[in-house]
């Protein structure tokens, strides 16, 4: 009895000794808070890496802010996010919880939102050993080739659908690896509109300060037909679309399977193994990131292409020298070309900087109290690393607001966006060599055979872009005015020889059930 005393006032002296050892340090500076409430007047209502660009400049590398008792780390630099979400992932690699996207709707199944454990790391194990090197990914590009010839070909009969045929080839292209599933191309594919449907829910459901339940967890063990209740019939709808844009494709691989029809893909490749229940759903909602967290974030950086392209005539016309140069008129370019392509593969980089699509990095939370520079980080934070600030910190970049391929040239080229851009520590994306093959492929290809200029109105004056991007987890481009011609008539038959040498396969669609 008495060494159990003696035990409990140990651990009792060692915990006061701990907090008081922390609170000898101060938060990271930030704007200052009212009682009870901290700083929930200060929190962005819309885009906050907007409202957060001033924290550098005001608080320095490092800011913070707190909201009725949950704290938010903002770090305004690349260094201060390197030392924390790099060099201290084992403590910086959770995720927030969310009572309503998480809990209610599933998402915390899936990789983005997955707390670090057990599973997450199965899920990224299995990823990064099949998409997760360029080695790995090599096998891949008979099919992201086609595919973009395919999109070439959809673009030149129908350039006004142009967001449309980039998410149909982001999502043929993701399906193909993901699952062996080929989409329905003339169409709406069942498949791909219940992944799109499925995440722009996970935008609604994951908007800061929408849901009270994410506020009042204890709201979700209410009756439901108590009046101001009606989350749960949303959260019921979301979770159904959740859970079947992992089931349906994972079903579909498995009848594939049985039947010997199935084709090689990240899913049927796994599944030929033999699999715990455990490791079979990790590949399950894994294979279901591979078209969720690529498509896209593709579909945002190659439609940014176009708009750039049409702002920046001169990096055109320098990309389709190089490309005439090295490739010739004669055919399109290939992955076997692209060591020789430095220009194209500068504009790739360019366009990854100067609209970074995750304006802020997807939120960490930190798993353990810490301290940093002498400023205390408590366990439970919310940790942004903000990529726009990153972007055009003149430390690293110069003339920052202009979009300059050159700057990735040359004997002293400027810091690679790719070693920061696709995120940091335990949570970075392990596509990140996919993703980029598939992009520099569509603008290689793209800018060998067409002109992107800026359309002209009724009386043949140029209608200038119109350059704003949406908010979101990941930002898109607005509507913009272009237009896409075929260089020649020699590109346009170069375009249109896909159908003759690869007639399009019919859709797995009606298998789906």
């Amino acid at each position: 009895m008495a060494f159990a005393t003696s035990y409990v006032v140990g651990a009792v002296l060692v915990g006061l000794f701990l907090f008081s050892r922390w609170r000898r340090y101060p938060l990271p500076p930030g704007p200052r808070g009212l009682p009870i409430v901290g700083n929930i007047f200060n929190m962005p209502r819309q885009n906050a890496w907007v409202e957060w660009v001033s924290h550098k400049a005001l608080y320095g590398p490092i800011s913070s802010m707190k909201v009725l008792g949950q704290h938010f780390i903002i770090l305004n630099d690349l260094q201060t996010s390197i030392d924390l979400l790099d060099k201290r992932s084992s403590i910086y690699s959770g995720r927030p919880t969310f009572t309503f996207a998480g809990e209610m709707i599933g998402w915390d199944r899936q990789v983005i939102m997955s707390q670090y454990g057990e599973r997450f790391r199965t899920m990224r194990k299995l990823l990064k050993g099949f998409i997760g090197s360029k080695v790995s990914i090599v096998p891949f590009q008979p099919v992201q080739e086609l595919e973009t010839r395919y999109f070439l070909a959809r673009l030149l009969d129908d350039p006004s659908s142009l967001i449309a045929n980039i998410r149909l080839t982001a999502g043929a292209i993701a399906l193909q690896i993901s699952h062996g599933y080929r989409i329905e191309t003339h169409k709406p594919d069942p498949l791909v509109d219940l992944v799109e449907t499925a995440a722009k829910e996970f935008y609604i459901a994951t908007y800061p300060g929408r849901w009270v339940v994410d506020g009042l967890p204890f709201l979700k063990k209410l009756p439901r037909w108590l009046p101001g209740t009606g989350f749960f019939k949303v959260a019921d709808v979301f979770r159904e679309h959740n859970m079947a844009q992992a089931n349906v494709p994972h079903n579909f691989v498995k009848r594939k399977l049985a039947d010997g029809t199935a084709v090689s893909s990240f899913t049927s490749s796994l599944l030929r193994q033999e699999l715990n229940p455990e490791t079979e759903d990790a590949l399950k909602w894994a294979a279901n990131a591979v078209f969720g967290g690529g498509s896209d974030p593709s579909t945002a950086v190659i439609a940014t292409f176009f708009l750039i392209m049409t702002l920046y005539p001169d990096v055109q016309k320098k990309a389709q020298e190089e490309l005439d140069s090295v490739v010739g008129t004669h055919k399109l370019p290939t992955f076997a070309d692209r060591e020789r392509l430095p220009y194209c593969e500068a504009i790739l980089k360019e366009m990854l900087r100067w609209h970074p699509v995750g304006r802020l990095c997807i939120p960490h939370r930190v798993l353990e109290d810490d301290v940093y520079n002498n400023y205390f980080i408590p366990k439970g934070s919310i940790v942004f690393a903000h990529m726009w600030n990153i972007t055009r910190d003149p430390l690293y970049y110069t003339d920052v607001e202009t979009f300059k391929p050159e700057r990735f040239l040359g004997k002293e080229p400027e810091l690679d966006p790719n070693t920061y851009i696709y995120g940091f520590g335990r949570r970075g994306c392990p596509g990140q060599d996919l993703g980029n093959a598939t992009m520099f492929l569509t603008i290689a290809m793209v800018l060998s055979v067409f002109n992107i200029t800026k359309a002209k109105d009724a009386s043949g004056r140029e209608i200038e872009p119109i350059v704003k991007f949406g908010s979101g987890t990941v930002s898109h481009p607005e509507p913009f005015e272009y237009d896409v011609k075929a260089r020649s008539k020699e590109a346009e038959l170069i375009i249109r020889q896909v159908y003759e040498e690869h007639p399009p396969l019919p859709s797995d669609g009606p298998y789906l059930r």
